[in-house]
This record gives structure tokens, C-alpha cells and sequence, in this order.
């Protein structure tokens, strides 16, 4: 029988009549503000602050994190209301997550924790030898995070602990920008990271994201499996993603192109330590004006790979987004040798499987070309899903035969 909301400790929030609590009931880790009714008490919790949802009767639903200043107003932590949020708390999931990853993986240089999926959402865990990245992207994690730290510690026994504060849904959330050190001291040199066969370069303080794209790991071996004697050209390459995977399964030569410098520099080095230095470049430019420019000086590769930031990041943007993945396709088309690969990837979750194929399709057809598609990859499986909720299945990789 449950237990009457008076004798839980937490304030409560309740969802409006006729809002979908059966949704909740059944998994799907969200309730946005228009479907909370926000009275004067609800509008005055600070943001992170714990709470117990009930539903339009008052039966409680779990214990949520509530922020009033977002449109994700409450996040489901716990389907018991009477849970208490501490270290323990924290420990259960991480070594529930833990578990999964040393069971995939014989090096720790994984995705610990994707968010929702692994029962905390808004946070982000990437893994890296004796060093974790958090990014605590919800107002709630925030205001946890020394418990959630000494937890991590506790579990992994990883030495230095970071704190990396660009994740774009900061913002929203109402949170700062500042980055820093939560247990340890910051490598000073990039981490070597070993995956498919190649050593990545990771930059855990000043690079994007957490450092690298664990995502790609499986998207970049398949790719691999076509490059044996190709030449490759890797778009959107960042620190050599799949230009070094390529390389190591046999590829002839690999060009990785990006707009950063950094990112550049370090895919040399990561070329350098794969002991592929030789048949590795760069050229450092927008994609959509090299891809043009290579187009113009009638390059051909038998493996082109564009895997671009996200285009269309939210519903708002799906339509021009969806015109910048076409636009994508029908340049890197024309450089595909006869019998060639063409690898497109989307990272935007707004823009489903469908629509991204659809676009890609287009551009190749546009560009002249006829496609066999050969396979369909997704994020590893260091990058779990929740099947209720489809923002968890953001990756997308679409391998076509021209």
C-alpha cells in the first residue's frame, strides 16, 4: 500500500489533470512545466531541489528533481518517494553502470554514466584511464556534486576527478560556464586514449566536449572494415576519429579535415603515437568550403566520412538542419570514387532516422549518384538508451556504396 504524501519530507509537485502520468508511470524520465501545476510554493523551490511527484490525485509518483526555471521542470531520480539522495545513493547507480562497461570493454576508456539511461539524468560520466569528466548538465546534479564525486571516487578508485561545464543544456538550466577540478590534479598533457587499433589524443580540459567521442567507437570500426587500401577522407574529423581508425584497419592514406586547429594538431600527434604519421594529413578550413574545394580539384576517395556537430539540435531547427545534411551529402558525393563508401552521421537527436536517411538520399541523388545503403550504425553500447525517451538515441551512421 502506498504510503500517504504527508509522511514523506520533501515538498511535493503535482501534474495537472489530464496530463499523461501513465507516461511516468511506465518510464519516461520527464514532466515539463505545463504539465505541473505552479502555485506559489512550487514557483519558490530553488532550482535542483528535491521533490515528491504526485499525480492529479495525489498519489505520489517518485521522487523528482524540480528546477522552475526550465521547460524540463521535473526529472524522475527515484520511483520511491521516501529515497534519500546521498554518496549511497549515488554509489548504487555507478557501480550498477561500472558493471556494465567492464563487461564491455578491457580498458577503462568508456562512457561510465549517458544520463537518463543510467538512472541519472543530466549526467554525463566519460571515462578515461585514471581520470573521470563529469558534466553535471542539470540544475540538481549540481547541487550534488561533491556527493556524486566522492562516490565516483569511492566506486572506480579513479585518482583526478574533472568537472567540465560546456555542455550546451547548461544554459537552460539556469548554470554557469566554469569548468574545474574536483579531485586531483588536471593532466597537463593530452591522455592516449586506445581504441580500434589507433591511439586518440584527448584533451580533457581544453577540448570539446568531455576530450573525445566515445559514440563513434563501433561506427568507426565498421568503417575500418571498409578501408583496407583506400584512401580516405574523414570531414568534421575532430582529433582523427575515423581517419586513424581507417588507417589502422589497412586504409592507403587518410585526409582528416576540421575548422579547429587544436583538434588538428592533435589527430597529428594521435597519427604520430598509431605509428601512421606517414600516411596521415590534415587541412584545417570550413567542411562545406573544402568539401566545394576538393570537389573543384577533382579529388577522389574510395572512403569519405562526414560526421558533423549537431544540425539540428532541437524541433526549432529540425527544417534547416535537415537542408545542412543535404547539403552535406550532395558535396561529398561527387569525391566518392565509383564503387566508393560515403559515411554520413548525425548527432541530432530532433532529427529521427528517417529524416536524416531522407536527406542524405537526397543530396546523393541531387548530386548525380545512386546509393546501395550497406548498414545503419548507432552509439555503443557504452551509450545505453532509454527506450522511453528518444533524445537518448541521438547517433545516427549511414553507410552507402556509390
Amino acid at each position: 500500500m502506498t504510503a500517504p504524501s504527508e509522511m514523506f519530507e520533501h515538498p511535493r509537485v503535482r501534474m495537472k489533470p489530464k496530463s499523461d502520468a501513465r507516461a511516468i508511470r511506465r518510464g519516461f524520465p520527464w514532466v515539463y512545466a505545463n504539465d505541473i501545476v505552479t502555485d506559489r510554493r512550487t514557483k519558490a523551490l530553488l532550482p535542483g531541489a528535491l521533490a515528491v511527484l504526485e499525480d492529479e490525485a495525489r498519489a505520489p509518483l517518485g521522487l523528482v528533481a524540480v528546477n522552475p526555471a526550465s521547460k524540463i521542470m521535473c526529472r524522475m531520480l527515484d520511483r520511491d518517494p521516501a529515497a534519500v539522495v546521498d554518496q549511497a545513493w549515488f554509489a548504487v547507480r555507478l557501480k550498477r553502470a561500472l558493471e556494465l562497461r567492464e563487461r564491455l570493454f578491457d580498458t577503462p576508456f568508456y562512457r561510465l554514466v549517458h544520463a537518463e539511461a543510467d538512472g541519472l539524468p543530466g549526467v554525463v560520466i566519460d571515462r578515461f584511464g585514471e581520470t573521470c569528466v563529469v558534466q553535471p548538465n542539470a540544475a540538481w546534479a549540481e547541487t550534488h556534486l561533491d556527493a556524486l564525486a566522492a562516490a565516483l571516487a569511492g566506486v572506480t578508485g579513479v585518482t583526478c576527478i574533472l568537472k567540465n561545464a560546456g555542455g550546451r543544456t547548461r544554459a537552460l538550466e539556469g548554470l554557469d560556464d566554469v569548468s574545474g577540478v574536483l579531485l586531483g590534479s588536471a593532466p597537463d598533457t593530452p591522455v592516449h586514449v586506445p581504441m580500434n587499433g589507433a591511439t586518440y589524443m584527448a584533451d580533457l580540459t581544453g577540448g570539446q566536449k568531455t576530450g573525445l567521442y566515445f559514440d563513434q567507437r563501433d561506427n568507426h570500426a565498421f568503417a575500418a572494415r571498409l578501408a583496407k587500401g583506400a584512401r580516405v577522407l574523414d570531414v568534421f574529423s575532430h582529433v582523427g576519429g575515423f581517419g586513424l581508425a581507417a588507417l589502422a584497419g589497412g586504409a592507403e592514406s587518410a585526409l582528416s579535415v576540421d575548422g579547429s586547429g587544436p583538434a588538428l594538431a592533435l589527430s597529428e600527434a594521435g597519427a604520430i603515437a598509431s605509428g601512421v604519421a606517414g600516411k596521415f594529413t590534415t587541412r584545417q578550413g570550413d567542411a562545406f568550403d573544402v568539401l566545394a574545394a576538393l570537389g573543384q580539384e577533382g579529388a577522389r576517395f574510395d572512403l569519405v566520412i562526414c560526421d558533423p556537430p549537431a544540425f539540428a539540435p532541437s524541433k526549432q531547427a529540425l527544417d534547416a538542419g535537415l537542408r545542412a545534411y543535404e547539403r552535406i551529402a550532395r558535396l561529398a558525393a561527387p569525391l566518392v570514387a565509383e564503387g566508393g563508401y560515403l559515411v554520413l552521421c548525425s548527432c541530432s537527436h530532433a532529427a529521427d532516422l528517417a529524416r536524416f536517411r531522407e536527406a542524405s538520399l537526397r543530396g546523393i541523388g541531387r548530386a548525380g549518384r545512386s546509393a546501395q545503403l550497406l548498414h545503419t550504425g548507432f552509439a555503443g553500447a557504452d551509450h545505453p538508451q532509454l527506450p522511453q525517451l528518444a533524445e537518448s538515441g541521438y547517433l545516427k551512421a549511414v553507410f552507402f556504396r556509390l
